[in-house]
């Protein structure tokens, strides 16, 4: 956070959210990050694919201009950098993403790579209905 920025609740929802999701992976030991769950072959690859949706919608929100339209960011898959990792890298692109969100009004249309534009309070929303969800399902 920026000096002078205050942090909005749905800020600190959302980086709540994230901290708790990736507290949750450091503290589980490698047998439980390599058994599997619905749709993926570990916990851990699930948490990947989290990690890479929250870094694409990241690259979306900070490629907004203000005067609506969107520059092109060039975009690098998240590397699977191994199981122990996975935490981390959820903490750090879920704040990445909660910073690019902050610095947006909340209907200003974010391109997510998944989908048409939503408001980027809607991929708030979105980002923190899903870090509930997997935290759910762990």
């Amino acid at each position: 956070m920026l000096a002078g920025m205050s942090e909005t609740s749905d800020e600190k929802t959302l980086a709540e959210a994230v901290d708790a999701l990736a507290d949750r992976f450091r503290a589980m030991p490698q047998s439980r990050l390599l058994g599997a769950v619905p749709g993926h072959p570990s916990r851990a690859a699930a948490g990947l694919a989290l990690a890479r949706w929250l870094a694409e919608a990241a690259r979306a929100a900070e490629a907004v201009r203000v005067d609506g339209g969107a520059d092109g960011v060039p975009a690098h898959e998240l590397p699977d950098v191994g199981v122990f990792a996975v935490g981390d890298q959820l903490a750090v692109v879920g704040h990445d993403l909660a910073a690019a969100l902050a610095a947006l009004p909340g209907d200003a249309a974010v391109a997510l790579p998944d989908g048409p534009p939503v408001a980027a309070g809607a991929v708030r929303a979105m980002a923190v209905r899903r870090l509930v969800e997997a935290s759910a399902a762990l």
